[in-house]
Order: C-alpha cells, then structure tokens, then sequence
C-alpha cells in the first residue's frame, strides 16, 4: 500500500463531507441509511451498494440497498457465517472478490436479483469491538478492488456504525429481549487466572467514549490535537509507573516498560495518522485504528502475540480518553468492585482503587497476559475467557466469582449467595489454621520428615516464603521474566534477575529450571516455529541444545548470581542420557570460564534433570549415576504417559492421576532413585492437592513442590498421615485392572481421620 505521504485521500475526504452532510440532516433513520447507499454507490462507482444489519440471535438483515431488488429489504436475512455476507461478519475481516461466484463461500439468494453482478466487496461494521453489521458494494464486471477502495469502505462503515448505535433503526434492547434468561441467575464458565472467591458488584470497564464528530474539518489541526494527547498519555503513564507501590516487584517493572514501549510504537501512531489524512477527526481515526487491530487480534493464533495487542487496545481507549477530555471516574466504584471487561492492559488495572477492587472477569486474557500477572499481585481472583459476558452482566448486578473453579454467577440466587459466604468463612478459617502451622515441622505421624516447596516464577512469589513457611523453592520458572520482556534479556540483566532471587530465598534453597520455552510459551523476539503437536515438539532443553548460545549465558547469569552459596540447576524436557550430558558440558564449559577468568564462584553447584518423558524411565541407572537430584514434572509427564491432551474437552477428564498405572511409574522411580542414593522431588499440579500427595509420600517421595495456596492444606495433610501404614495398601491395590483409585484412597483417608 502506498504510504500517507502519496496517497491522494481527496476523494476519500468528499465522500466523508458528504456523509457528514447526510447524517446531520433531520430525515428518519431508515432514509438516511437508503440516501448513504446511494451515495456510495455513485461516488465508488458501483452498480450495488448494501447495508445488513446484525439482529438478535445473530442474524443478519438487509436494511437498505441500491441496485438490488428493493423488496428484498427487510426480507433478506441470511445467518453469520452464510455466504460473503456472513463470512465478513464471523470473521470480522474484509472480503474483496473479482469473481464472487466462484468464492467457496458465496451463497445466492434470489430474492435479491443479484445474479446480475460479477464481483463483490464487503467490510464490517465494527462498534465496540463487536459485528454491527456488513456494509458491501458489487460491480457487474470482474473488478479488482484496490487497497485504497477497501480503506474508503471501512472508513465509511465507521460513519454507519454510528447510525447503527442510535437505536434508531434497531432498537438496542432487542438481543436482551430475545434472551429470555437474561433477567435470571446465570453461571458462566472461564479460565481460572488466579484463584480466589469474592462477592461483589459488577461494574463495567471504561464507557465507550461517544465520538460525536467523525469527519475533520482541517487534517493538520487534527493532527496537532493527536501530539498533544500522545504527550499526555505519556505523561499521565509516566506518573502512574512511578507511582504505584505494585511496581516494587522488578517483573512488573519489566510489564509496565514493556506496555509503555507499546505508547512510541511508530507503526501504531503512524496508522492513526494515515487515518486523519483521510479526512477523520483524531478521535475517529483512533476508533479506526483500534477496528483495524481487532479484525487482527480475530486472525493472530500466537497467545504471546495475541496479549501483546490486546496491550495495545487499552492504550488505544487511554488515547481516546486523552482526546475526548473524558477521565475514568472512579469515585462512584462501589466498595465491593468485581470489573468486567472484553480485554484490558496492566495500567488500566493499576486506575481503579486497589481498597474496593475484589475481582476482574474478562472475556480475553491468558495466563501470561500482562493484566492476569499485575493481578496477582494484586491478589484478587481473575477470570478469563468467560464468552460474551459483557452482553450478560450490567453494572449494579450482584456477582459470585469463584476463581478457584473458573466461574462467574451472575445475580446469584440466595443458595448460591449462601453456600459462597458459607465456603469464603470456612476457607478463612482453614487459612488461620494453615497460619497456625506455619513454623510445624511437616512430619508424618510416624517421623517422616518432608520437604515441602515452592513453585515460583516471580520475584512476588518468593514473599510467600516466609507466610507459608516453604523450605525453599522446588521450582523456579526462569522462562516467565523472559515472557513479560519485549526484547532478549543479556547476562547482566540474568545475574541481577538471579541475585534477586536468590536474596529473597535467603538461607532456603532456590532450584532454577532452565528455559522451557516453544509450545505454548512464546517469547516475542525468538521464533520457535509451529509444531504439530506443539507440547512434542521443539521446547525446552531441545532449543537449549540447538541455540547453545542462549543456554550458555543463561548458566553464566546464574553462575555470577549464586557466588558464595549453592547453585541448583535442572534441565528440563530431557528425553536421553546423551541430551543431558550435553547439556551437563555446557554448564561445565562456563564452570571453566568463570575459572579461568578467576571469577567468584558459587560454594557449590548441584545438577539435575527433570523427569517429564517417559523414556527416560529405562535410562535410569545411567541417568542417576551423573545426576546431582532429579525431579519429576508430573504435568507433562502424565501426559505423556497416557497421549492424554488435557486441554481437549472430550479428555480433560479421561484419565485419573490416581489411575494405577501411575502408582505402578512412581513406585518404581522411587525404588531405582533410593538404591542410587540420588534425591527425587516432584513438582506438578500432583504435589498440591493432598489426596495425591498422600498417595505421593505413601511411596516414598519425601520432597514435593507445590503453588504457594498449597502449601497449607499439604502440611496438614502430611501431618495426620502415618505414611508406613499407607504403604500396604498401595502394594495392594497399584496393579489392580481399574480406572482410578481415587475413591479407594479416599475412604482410607477418611476411616484414619487424614486431613484432606
């Protein structure tokens, strides 16, 4: 596409002052909409110009037209995801089509008389992120469309958008009304991001902000009102970082700078300014800009990426507030706050009063999103993915979020109002008494001593340390502070990482896993490729041995950062002794370096690897005669185990992790890692839950690493546990042809008075 400098947008901009003239006058609605057709198509010189419009139970009906049969008005109506119409308004994306006809997607009608025309192109109309509709021009010849022609056609769907919003020609009410459930008690699902309960008060994120004028009288002033705002969100997010004592953690550091990086992002300023040149105010050709990236967001599969954008989106609303003069009002925030939101960026968070803020539900968001990591911090329960809630909840609803459980009760009923505050009180309960046990010894009843750590991937998980009394962390994640940059981190940045890490352990042993990164944990600034079955593919220790580079100063950060005390080192994803070993010479490469350069050393240096593949199992005794510790990733590993997608609805629940076949896999590492003397740790979801952890320490596993929520409910388990009495029963029944002994084990617990 030619750049805005030689571009000639004049016909772009007579179109828009012609619009804005049509729209200013005082005709109905519905004339208006048939006067704008008319128009576009005269002055794009097409022979058909339409507009459907999205009705409830998304449906989309014809509402004006010229050059299709005009008693096809209100009488065509096709579904989304039917033909090109339909397919522009799933997909959210434009279509631009020569032949029309041969599109795998067209679907005629012929109420409409269109079999007269050859080529077609349609646009969405976007408003709020949302389908509004479908705005589409057609030619009786095979016309190639050009970028210019599609950017017209958005442009002007913004215009209609508006039209659309008015209520004027659907009424807004309309998609309630057709849900005849919408005044009741509802449950939505979603993905837990952070776990927690709270009772609340819904309230909706950031009101849309009303853009009353959407064609400029003087490109130039427009562009002057643009470099102020910029100016002022710069220094409004300037003041915001600085000032908040979340930012304390260097993680989140690392967020915030990432997400101002995305404020001087040149492409996206560029974009809006593109959209000024075509005749829009400031603010419209941010609402543009902001369609644009959704239709984008829509096709991006990469979740790294997919967050990164969404980052964008908040700065995009932040923008539009700073053009508009509207400011997020928060002093009507009800105490007891649960905000919903379509998607929403780390500042935007950092806004509301962190005294009345109890939950954050969102219909995007992921794990690794920049908006989920702020909120732990927080500590407040956060869902994700929950499907078109924002069309299901109004400010002022009563609300139940259950983040332990990944869902949303929408004007509970006294049940389920009950039974929450029932579960909160019990669970403040249960946390005074896990308070209680903090400096316990986790004992069995009959003297087993265990070791029950942390999984941590932050420098704010590390405070848990001393409230949980953890004897140190099991499992230290360095691949999340890569996840949350937006460039590659060098070895200084690394050893300050590592040192930080290392201070906050104090005295208790820090194990650091290196990178797992591919799969589904993408790094920005390293392109891992696509992999069929992406949890099998290239990850892990596999890039570290490919890219020996960045495994080697990885080592190196962490070899400055352990001087004068113990340095734990795990590789995970090892599949061969020979994987290991290699990855054991580059350690010992650096290990040379540091001396030769007669660099401070650390006192001592213990190297392991993680048990997560199978076949590692039967390369047992030549693992464990090279191997300092070794510990059992029990996630991947079950999954392996059993080809078990636990992300696939049709198996998350298939297979148990009491299933027999599992007893049968530890048991036998336990075995073979005590007659080599070598210690074996676990750390997976396994260790947290304390039936599995039972059955865990029943077999002899004596160190286990586990979320810091966990970490209460296991001691007490451990506690009331006589692990010799367990042990005859487990050889009983760990050969047994059954699915799951977890009914079994129950029972026990329950006749022995084990605290579960």
């Amino acid at each position: 596409m030619p750049s805005p400098s030689t571009v000639d947008w004049s016909g772009a901009r007579r179109l828009l002052r012609r619009l804005r003239d049509l729209m200013a006058a005082g005709t109905a609605a519905e004339e208006r909409l048939n006067q704008t057709v008319r128009l576009i198509a005269s002055d794009m010189v097409a022979e058909v110009c339409s507009v459907y419009i999205m009705r409830a139970g998304e449906v989309l009906e014809l509402f004006a037209t010229e050059g299709l049969n005009p008693e096809a008005v209100h009488k065509t109506r096709m579904r989304v995801g039917e033909g090109l119409i339909g397919d522009i308004a799933a997909h959210a994306r434009a279509i631009a089509a020569s032949d029309a006809w041969s599109h795998p997607n067209f679907s005629y009608r012929p109420e409409t008389g269109e079999d007269l025309f050859r080529s077609l192109m349609g646009v969405p109309i976007m408003r709020g992120g949302r389908v509004a509709g479908v705005l589409a021009v057609q030619n009786k010849a095979q016309r190639l469309y050009t970028d210019e022609e599609l950017e017209t056609l958005e442009t002007v769907a913004m215009v209609l958008a508006e039209l659309i919003a008015s209520g004027d020609l659907v009424n807004p009410s309309e998609a309630i009304l057709a849900d005849a459930t919408a005044i009741v008690p509802r449950r939505l699902d979603g993905l837990r991001l952070n776990a927690g309960l709270a009772i609340g008060t819904a309230l909706l994120h950031s009101p849309r902000v009303t853009i009353r004028q959407m064609v400029a009288e003087n490109p130039a002033e427009e562009l002057e009102r643009l470099k102020t705002a910029v100016a002022e969100m710069h220094s409004q997010l300037d003041t915001l970082l600085t000032g908040s004592d979340v930012m304390a953690s260097g993680e989140l550091q690392d967020v915030m700078e990432s997400y101002r990086m995305f404020a001087q992002d040149r492409g996206w300023l560029g974009r809006i300014r593109e959209a000024i040149n075509t005749g829009l105010t400031a603010e419209a050709a941010v609402q543009k800009t902001q369609n644009d990236m959704r239709a984008r967001m829509r096709e991006v599969t990469d979740a790294y990426l997919r967050e990164r954008l969404l980052d964008l989106e908040d700065l995009t609303g932040r923008l539009l507030t700073h053009l508009s003069g509207a400011v997020l009002d928060t002093s009507e925030m009800p105490p007891d706050a649960i905000v919903f939101a379509r998607a929403m960026g780390p500042a935007e968070l950092l806004d509301y009063d962190r005294a009345k803020l109890k939950g954050l539900v969102l219909e995007e968001g992921s794990a690794t999103s920049h908006v989920a990591i702020v909120a732990r911090a927080l500590d407040i329960p956060v869902l994700g993915r929950v499907t078109d809630v924002l069309d299901r909840v109004e400010t002022g609803d009563q609300i139940v979020l259950d983040g332990d459980n990944g869902q949303v009760f929408v004007r509970p009923g006294q049940d389920v109002l009950d039974a929450v505050r029932h579960s909160m009180q019990a669970k403040a309960e249960l946390k005074l008494r896990y308070a209680a046990t903090r400096h316990l010894p986790a004992m069995t009843r009959d003297g087993q001593s265990v070791e029950l750590l942390l999984n941590a991937g932050l420098l704010i998980d590390l405070a848990h340390l001393e409230e949980t009394g953890a004897h140190g962390i099991g499992l230290y994640r360095t691949e999340i502070p890569f996840m949350v940059r937006s460039s590659y981190p060098n070895v200084a940045t690394q050893t300050e990482i590592y040192r930080k890490v290392l201070e906050a352990a104090d005295t208790r042993a820090v194990t650091f896993r290196t990178l797992d990164i591919g799969g589904d944990k993408a790094l920005p600034y390293f392109d891992a490729g696509e992999d069929e079955n992406p949890a099998m593919g290239w990850r892990a220790i596999r890039i570290g041995l490919d890219r020996p580079i960045m495994l080697r100063q990885q080592v190196r950060a962490l070899i400055r950062a352990a001087v004068g005390r113990e340095l734990k080192v795990m590789f995970p994803m090892v599949a061969t002794v020979e994987e290991y070993v290699r990855a054991r010479s580059l350690l010992d490469e650096e290990l040379t370096r540091a001396e030769d350069r007669h660099e401070p050393m650390p006192e001592r240096i213990k190297v392991g690897a993680m048990l997560e593949v199978p076949s590692l199992m039967w390369q047992m005794p030549q693992l464990l005669s090279r191997v300092d510790f070794l510990s059992v990733g029990s996630n991947d590993l079950l999954q392996f185990l059993f080809a078990w997608d636990r992300g696939s609805p049709r198996l998350s629940d298939r297979y148990d992790t009491l299933n027999p076949a599992v007893l049968a896999f530890f048991d036998d590492l336990v075995r073979k890692a005590r007659a080599a003397s070598v210690p074996l740790t676990l750390c997976g979801e396994m260790a947290g839950r304390p039936l599995e952890a039972m059955m865990l320490l029943g077999l002899g596993f004596r160190a286990l690493s586990m979320t810091a929520a966990a970490i209460g409910p296991v001691k007490m388990m451990t506690r009331s546990l006589d692990a010799r009495q367990l042990r005859p029963l487990l050889d009983q029944v760990m050969h047994r042809p059954v699915a799951s002994l977890r009914g079994t084990l129950r029972n026990y617990a329950r006749d022995r008075g084990i605290v579960l």
